[in-house]
């Protein structure tokens, strides 16, 4: 296998009638069973788009845009892309139109496949856009409007069926692809400046799925052709991407969600998937969702769950496999969170964000199915480090390297982090094949990252004696106090995240003032209970104002911070409670949700100068 074309027409190869991509009929505005096309299916609609796109004038190594929420007609395209050497532009789902307008003129994408009610998004993107990008093809149909605004701006637009029209009676020789063939630029939003465009090739991605298929063989955990996925994290993201890839490869079959976050569950529980793979932010509600049932659910039966909880935690922690641990709690106790997800999933795969330790060890017990934590960027394709199946001494780690990389540590002094002392620290350094091509058309950033061959993640680990890697900082995010003490703030919120009482936390500093003060999101169930047993009345939003509820949410905060031990300068002084989560509709987080420090500053800028003078004045008063 040479390229991700190879991929596809290989798996089609072997097995041409097998389910490859299905999703939901809709009968009489309710959701149905998946309905389901097979390889052999696919390959010829891949084909006869390859068609239309050379009959339009799309050439070999032209920007081909992707625009919309995951759906067949995404990979179809995006294999459209692959088989005629195409550079696949993903455009991001989850980001504003600005953002969306830089990465079609950055990166000169000429047509874009676009998800029908995405249409009017793209459009204001217009007249600047229009300067490269002639060609839109709408995933479903076109409107009469939409054809009329589409020709004010001198755009062509086609439904996709017209479309496919086009290369129906054509037929175009694919070009060879190469190894060293760009195959995707998917643009990283970086917490501050504009997207990068991350170029990668053809051999980055194969030499990935080599990889996992290694790794998983290792594991005793193959895929198989009756494997199932369930599509719902963004395709625009290299996490997902060569998690599609890897199915395709094994000629197993992807389910698509029907796009929203609340009726996931439903999905989950009709297509039945075998592996699912989250975000943090996505366990996380799965985790309180379970805790709020088992709130509600009386005091038997928290107690039963509780002991069956211990009992099968202890057989796990003596080095038994989750299977063998206690089969009679799983029958009896936790297999109703099996089929909650479904009931065949055999591995959950966390990855973009570090996953809480006590959600991960919740889920290893309760969800009768194998844990996995993954660290990776898109600049490495991803999978870097997974942790092994049934290693609990990997929890709260990201487990080795996987088979095809080399990893060193390279010592960071302003931090104090030595890769050589007993215990080695330092910044994450990778080498190998799965690396990106580099930034496109930003030489200059890509000279900072990548030096003699190593890609400088930024983030710092700590090698575990297992050979697993630990992620505790970030090698950016240190800002120092007025006192002269360095804070690397990354590594205190990690620690102030395991609080159960609140749900995300962000830390903040700076050389003016000589403590820390904080912006929570509490957790709703918890705080609701706290005033439910202290007298405190209001709904949840009056509770976030309320000063005794900022009492408890910071004792709470600061006992987890005297029991981690942390320096005085470390523990916060002062928290506000926001009811609204940290979101991307506020420009708070990344689309991987990673928090933007700028943004966040500029959002909370008010509450910030209002704590640090209240603060100040009663540590003064106290003087």
């Amino acid at each position: 296998m040479d390229s991700c074309w190879d991929v596809f027409r290989m798996a089609v190869e072997k097995y041409p009638n097998n389910q490859m991509l299905g999703r939901r009929e809709i009968v009489d505005g309710k959701p149905g069973k998946y309905v389901w096309q097979t390889y052999q299916e696919v390959y010829d609609i891949v084909i006869k788009l390859g068609n239309a796109l050379r009959n339009c004038g799309v050439e070999e190594q032209a920007k081909c845009g992707i625009y919309g929420a995951n759906s067949p007609e995404w990979i179809i395209s995006m294999e459209a892309c692959n088989a005629h050497g195409l550079y696949c532009v993903p455009l991001y789902d989850t980001l504003g139109a600005g953002a969306v307008e830089f990465i079609i003129t950055h990166s000169e994408v000429s047509i874009v496949f676009v998800e029908e009610k995405k249409i009017s998004e793209l459009f204001k993107t217009c007249p600047n856009a229009t300067e490269y990008m002639k060609t839109v093809v709408s995933f479903g149909g076109v409107t009469r409007e939409q054809k009329e605004a589409a020709e004010t701006f001198g755009l062509v637009i086609y439904a996709w069926d017209d479309f496919l029209k086009l290369g129906e009676e054509k037929q175009f020789d694919l070009p060879i692809k190469k190894k060293s063939d760009i195959c995707t630029i998917m643009y990283t939003s970086g917490t501050t400046g504009d997207p990068k465009g991350v170029m990668i090739s053809n051999e980055s991605i194969v030499t990935l799925i080599a990889g996992v298929i290694r790794l998983l063989k290792s594991a005793n955990e193959a895929l198989t052709v009756k494997d199932v996925y369930l599509s719902y994290l963004p395709l625009a993201h290299i996490f997902d991407r060569v998690i599609e890839e890897c199915f395709i490869q094994h000629g197993a079959a992807i389910g698509f969600w029907r796009g929203d976050v609340k009726l996931l569950i439903e999905d989950l529980g009709e297509l039945k998937p075998t592996i699912f793979c989250a975000v943090p932010r996505v366990l996380d509600r799965v985790y309180s969702g379970l805790q709020q049932k088992l709130a509600a659910g009386g005091f038997f039966k928290k107690f039963m769950f509780d002991s069956a909880f211990s009992f099968k935690y202890g057989h796990m922690k003596k080095g038994q496999s989750h299977v063998e641990a206690s089969p009679l709690c799983d029958k009896l106790v936790f297999s109703k969170v099996k089929q909650g997800l479904g009931g065949n999933v055999r591995i959950i795969l966390s990855g973009a964000a570090p996953l809480a330790s006590h959600v991960e060890s919740f889920l290893r017990v309760v969800a009768c199915c194998h844990v996995l934590q993954g660290y990776g960027l898109t600049e490495s394709c991803a999978g870097t480090f997974v942790s092994l199946p049934d290693r609990l001494d990997m929890l709260g780690t990201v487990g080795p390297p996987v088979p095809n990389v080399d990893i060193r540590l390279e010592s960071v002094p302003e931090m104090e982090y030595d890769a050589l002392a007993s215990t080695p620290r330092g910044e994450i350094c990778i080498r190998g094949k799965t690396l990106f091509s580099g930034y496109y058309k930003r030489e200059d950033l890509t000279k900072e990252v990548l030096i003699d061959g190593w890609l400088h993640t930024g983030d710092v680990g700590e090698w575990q004696p297992n050979g697993s890697m630990k992620i505790i900082d970030r090698k950016k995010n240190i800002f120092k106090l007025s006192q002269g003490e360095y804070v690397a703030v990354e590594n205190l919120e990690n620690i102030y995240g395991e609080v159960q009482a609140v749900d995300s936390v962000w830390v903040y500093g700076n050389s003016f003032e000589s403590f820390l003060i904080a912006v929570a999101n509490p957790n709703q169930h918890i705080l609701e209970k706290w005033a439910a047993e202290n007298g405190v009345s209001g709904d949840y939003n009056a509770l976030c104002q309320n000063a005794k509820a900022k009492e408890f949410i910071l004792g709470e905060l600061v006992k987890m911070g005297k029991e981690k031990k942390m320096k005085g300068f470390e523990i916060i002084k002062a928290v506000h409670l926001d009811p609204v989560p940290f979101d991307m509709e506020r420009d708070l987080l990344t689309p991987t949700y990673k928090k933007k420090r700028p943004q966040l500053l500029k959002h909370y800028q008010s509450v910030i100068d209002e704590m640090y003078k209240t603060t100040n004045e009663s540590l003064a008063s106290r003087k």
